[in-house]
């Protein structure tokens, strides 16, 4: 008679696993979550995407176009470029530029707290996506199709990695006000295993309790909570046993254990109070800026990706007054950015974690018109825009790849979406092509059939 297995006869004999808590029952079953190996040694461990939704317009940002100034309000000698919207004469940038650095890298007076790290940052200004169109442009930088809900980025990086901290999400994804446009999509594991998808938080909220619904228990101590886990976990693993694999029956006891052990560091880690006040302040109040430290606190605690969007729906998406607008959002972010990236090198944590700017795409060098008339803004552009990288492996004060003398096109070193997701991944540790999941009888990844490293930004 062959023996029974652990698990086996402590069911058989009526303990259960009420028992045991669910970590000790882990240890046959190794977490979902636990670290594991990348492909190749990592140059980055950790990745903070700020993402400005809504399209930032790159020729008012890092793409600086004189030609555009010469020909302001005078129609361009344009390639066959196909808009969302009427689009008319050229449109000069209304923002200054200025060279900062030893590198001379031109930076727009948008983005003010930037200068003093223009020599860690690699601008890619040569970014192309498919369609001038929010949803699937959000899709296609999230999670590397424009149409199919497919497994985000940070998944992909959840699935492969693990995290380094066993109390708190693999990925996390904040958002003040609410969701941006596709919502929950963006953040989504699809069809890997549901402890991969981002946990979402609404950092407009202070207050931990309000950042986390229900992260504490006022009514019961832990040692309590513990066995109520427990017990239920184990109802939940005999029904598992009964019915075999149920993804989603595995996805809520991986929440369930999850959920609980987040009490006991999730309300340290988005507890801003607990910086000093110098720091703090150095971070600004606005929203935008203040998750940014929730973002530093994070990756310092091991959570493998972090995004952070600007706001609910797409607070960049300027279709008029792209001046006033712009510059009212850059203010709300700029600080943070610099804030963050300043943190990240006093802390030593700037070479291994990847900071990641932009949006889905750019702006049009030409005014948005509407009814033939203009309100100063500019419409969607997926054909040449830029994204800024810095630390984690890339080289910095440097501009890579350009668009055309008025900012339409890419025309220099293109970088489309699956080949930003390509080096991410390098950056990680990981050979895009060879990070897969096996699916409804196909092997798929994140960059599909596409993609190559751009080798040249590597440091």
């Amino acid at each position: 008679m062959m023996p029974y297995s652990r698990r086996e006869l402590l069911r058989r004999s009526g303990l259960g696993l009420a028992s045991l808590s669910l970590a000790q029952v882990m240890a046959d079953d190794a977490s979902p979550l636990a670290p594991k190996a990348a492909h190749a040694r990592p140059r980055a461990r950790s990745i903070i995407h700020i993402f400005l939704n809504g399209g930032l317009s790159h020729v008012d940002s890092f793409d600086p176009k004189p030609e555009l100034t010469r020909f302001d309000g005078k129609p361009l000698p344009t390639p066959n470029i196909v808009t969302e919207r009427e689009t008319g004469a050229a449109f000069a940038s209304p923002f200054a530029f200025t060279r900062y650095g030893q590198s001379g890298l031109p930076i727009s007076e948008m983005f003010p707290h930037l200068g003093e790290h223009a020599d860690d940052l690699c601008v890619l200004r040569s970014m192309i996506a498919d369609v001038p169109n929010h949803e699937p442009s959000l899709m296609l930088m999230n999670c590397g199709d424009n149409t199919l809900v497919r497994p985000s980025l940070g998944s992909w990086l959840s699935y492969g990695l693990g995290t380094a901290n066993q109390n708190l999400p693999g990925f996390v994804a904040m958002c003040p006000g609410g969701h941006p446009v596709k919502g929950p999509d963006n953040w989504r594991s699809a069809f890997l295993p549901g402890i991969y998808e981002g946990a979402y938080v609404n950092t407009e909220h202070r207050d931990v309790d309000k950042l986390i619904e229900n992260i504490r228990n006022p009514h019961l101590a832990k040692d309590v909570q513990r066995r109520q886990v427990d017990f239920l976990q184990n109802l939940n693993r005999r029904h598992q046993e009964e019915r075999g694999h149920d993804p989603q029956l595995e996805a809520r006891i991986q929440s369930y254990e999850q959920g609980y052990r987040m009490q006991m560091e999730a309300s340290d880690a988005f507890d801003i109070d607990r910086e000093p006040k110098h720091v703090r302040e150095r971070y600004g109040d606005a929203a935008p800026s203040r998750q940014l430290l929730i973002a530093r606190r994070l990756v310092e605690r091991g959570v493998r990706f972090v995004q952070a969007w600007h706001g609910k729906w797409q607070p960049w998406d300027n279709h008029d007054a792209i001046e006033k607008n712009h510059a009212k959002l850059a203010a709300e972010v700029s600080q943070g950015i610099g804030a963050l990236l300043t943190d990240l090198k006093q802390r030593g944590l700037f070479e291994e974690t990847l900071v990641i700017i932009g949006g889905e795409f750019g702006r049009t060098p030409t005014v948005e018109q509407r009814g033939g008339k203009s309100n100063l803004g500019r419409d969607h552009n997926p054909y040449g825009f830029s994204m800024v990288l810095a630390g984690g492996g890339v080289k910095g004060g440097l501009a890579y790849g350009a668009t055309d003398d008025f900012g339409f096109r890419a025309v220099e070193h293109p970088v489309h979406v699956h080949d930003l997701h390509a080096t991410i991944l390098h950056l990680m540790g990981f050979d895009h092509e060879e990070l897969t999941y096996r699916y409804a009888s196909r092997d798929f990844r994140l960059t599909d059939v596409h993609g190559n490293v751009v080798h040249d930004i590597l440091a």
